[in-house]
């Protein structure tokens, strides 16, 4: 196949790519962002799809996010690709930040209170428990992250929303007119023939 790589990758340097990128956070942000633009659909079914990415980026279902992206932009009309490219979101450099606020959220939303401790202290028995490998440790701390996840989900979404059908717009704008542009360039001499053969 063309573009295959010669020495195929083995699994260690496959999981490493897929958990840090293999050149750069700035260069992997600027290729996801084209490809979100050069979608073919509306601004507003992309702008859709994205934020139900966003979104679901923030529920701690890492493994099902994918899946859930996809079955919201399904039910509200958005991007499947969009989707897929909005769980993005959600990567190793941000997922501690929306782990934690997240937990902190949904504890002040359940029980009226942030959580036991100021700062520091809830950061620290944030990553005792998440780092604890029984499941009656972690099963209670889902419950928090997922009630707080919906709130800053939507506020996530809804922000993602604007800045993506706002550049798709001017992005397709642009093309069109390149486009445009291009065609009558392509017919002004075939035009101009026409007419003096007249």
């Amino acid at each position: 196949m063309l573009f295959r790589r010669r020495q195929k990758p083995t699994r260690i340097e496959s999981l490493r790519v897929a958990v840090w990128p293999r050149h750069s956070w700035v260069r992997s942000t600027r290729y996801y962002g084209k490809r979100v633009l050069r979608l073919t659909a509306t601004p507003h079914a992309i702008a859709l799809g994205f934020a139900a990415g966003a979104f679901t980026s923030f529920t701690p279902l890492i493994g099902f996010h994918f899946v859930i992206s996809f079955a919201i932009a399904y039910v509200i009309g958005g991007n499947l690709i969009a989707s897929a490219l909005g769980t993005s979101v959600g990567n190793p450099l941000t997922f501690p930040f929306i782990w934690a606020s997240t937990y902190k959220l949904g504890n002040w939303i359940l029980h009226g209170e942030a959580a036991r401790g100021h700062g520091g202290e809830v950061h620290e028995q944030f990553q005792q428990r998440l780092l604890a490998k029984s499941l009656d440790v972690l099963l209670p701390m889902l419950k928090p992250m997922m009630v707080g996840a919906v709130p800053l989900g939507l506020i996530c979404g809804a922000i993602c929303y604007v800045i993506v059908r706002k550049s798709v717009e001017v992005y397709q704008a642009r093309r069109r007119k390149t486009m445009d542009e291009r065609r009558c360039c392509l017919g002004g001499p075939g035009e101009d023939q026409g007419r003096s053969s007249e």
